[in-house]
């Protein structure tokens, strides 16, 4: 096997191949979001040398801070995290729990963790020195050093440029609004790159912090902590709702008070203990205590499915009408507007005279979808299913397609017979989405339906076999 590390360079001899759209409506474009990246062709590979070592010390640093922290035994994947914005080892069960449930923000490094960072660092050097200007110096070069450690991610050179800008502000007295520097900041971003437009962190993370500016006026008259953190967790709702139902069709309303438990159990509990964890790793047992009790909250609103609403992808005409609103609402417009376009959002369906048949492309055998006129029913026929991989059909495109029309579960499933490439992600399914009855074909049961009617009778779905008219 080669041994490569992060930095090394490699010589590549493989096929290139230019990416494809996607097949199925409203889902993920992989060859926009590659394009949107700067990344043209795929390629693969035939053959891989390597010609030299990595001399490049941001590298060399980050894989030694990533090796120090594979060392440490108790919850290394959340060190990473933190340190690294290395979500990678997270399991995937949680991982999903925390999108799901609206609290995935608190695990990128974002403006939480470069204030925190710098306020640290400041807070020691004041202690040293009384010049101001050494003090800010030092703290942005500092920052500068781990914007490019944790990889130059949109979220963090948006925090970077704030930090540098309003840190100007203050010691060169310039007095520029606070609105002024935010409307700076996003000018500077798209000169770097104009396709941060279309990344969902700096979407997320630039216009909450905007708007958290823009209202700031509103959040120094209340002086209730518990209030304030809630009314800063509602305008963090409204303004991520609209992104969460454009990208993945579903919001968690749950998530409001949610984050009012969670985002002081992560600033206060986890994340700095996930610090100090680097330097002295026995720390990290305490630090497995608390992670152990954010997991587990997450995972029961997760798995019990507490919460979530699905709607069908918006149009961007429709984003832009519910932005009016929203911000219509903050500056004290009835809360009635934004609630007669979510109500109309998401009974539209309802209106829809139209039967339609829906084949969906999963690869490898068939799977139809027949959605009932007025929303009176939906069924799938089969769900493919692709052998010899590890790749999930369900999670990455059925269910993803059913959530954007509107579809939050199914009255029936029928699979025509037992064959992988008709009924292999029908497990997966049954896991994932909420399925009223399955109907399976006659005759004697193989390994794979007999696997499915256990966990059917498992979960209490109802199942028939051998209908006949």
């Amino acid at each position: 096997m080669l041994d490569i590390s992060l930095g090394d360079k490699v010589a590549i001899t493989g096929y290139l191949k230019e990416p494809s759209n996607n097949t199925i409506p409203n889902l993920f474009n992989y060859k926009k979001y590659l394009y949107y990246n700067n990344i043209h062709y795929t390629m693969t590979a035939k053959d891989i040398k390597k010609i030299s070592n990595n001399t490049n010390i941001i590298y060399y640093l980050r894989e030694l801070i990533s090796l120090r922290i594979d060392k440490i035994f108790k919850s290394s994947e959340y060190i990473k995290t933190f340190i690294l914005g290395d979500t990678s080892m997270l399991d995937a069960e949680i991982s999903n729990s925390y999108r799901q449930n609206g609290i995935s923000h608190l695990f990128s490094i974002s403006g939480m963790h470069i204030s925190l960072f710098a306020s640290i660092i400041l807070y020691i050097l004041k202690r040293i020195s009384y010049n101001n200007y050494y003090n800010y110096g030092v703290v942005i070069l500092f920052l500068s050093i781990y914007t490019l450690l944790v990889g130059s991610s949109p979220s963090v050179i948006r925090s970077l440029i704030m930090y540098i800008l309003f840190s100007l502000n203050k010691l060169l007295n310039i007095k520029s609004k606070s609105i002024d520097i935010m409307l700076l900041v996003l000018i500077i971003m798209l000169i770097i790159n104009p396709y941060y437009l279309y990344n969902i962190s700096f979407q997320y993370s630039y216009l909450i912090s905007f708007t958290l500016v823009l209202f700031s006026y509103k959040l120094k008259n209340i002086k209730n902590k518990t209030k304030k953190s809630l009314y800063i967790s509602y305008i963090s709702f409204l303004i991520s709702f609209p992104i969460c139902i454009y990208n993945f069709y579903q919001v968690n309303i749950i998530s409001i008070f949610l984050n009012l438990l969670v985002i002081p159990l992560v600033n206060i509990f986890i994340f700095p203990l996930s610090l100090i964890s680097f330097i002295i790793p026995q720390i990290s047992y305490i630090l497995s205590i608390f992670i152990k009790i954010l997991e587990v909250i997450s995972l029961f609103i997760y798995n019990h499915n507490l919460g979530v609403i699905t709607f069908s992808k918006p149009s961007i005409i429709l984003i832009i009408i519910y932005y009016i609103f929203i911000y219509l609402h903050l500056y004290n417009y009835r809360l009635l507007f934004i609630f007669i376009i979510i109500f109309t959002h998401k009974f539209y369906n309802y209106l829809d005279s139209n039967i339609k048949v829906i084949s969906l492309d999963v690869g490898q055998g068939d799977s139809t979808l027949i959605k009932y006129p007025y929303n009176q029913g939906n069924i799938l026929i089969d769900t493919g299913g692709l052998t010899n991989s590890d790749y999930s059909i369900t999670i990455n495109k059925t269910i993803p397609y059913l959530k954007s029309i509107g579809i939050n579960h199914l009255n029936y499933l029928i699979i025509t017979h037992g064959d992988y490439d008709h009924m292999g992600e029908a497990i997966n399914l049954i896991e994932n989405f909420k399925v009223e009855n399955v109907i399976l074909n006659c005759g004697l049961y193989n390994d794979l339906e007999k696997e499915l009617i256990k966990l059917l009778e498992k979960k209490k779905i109802s199942y028939y076999s051998c209908i006949k008219k």
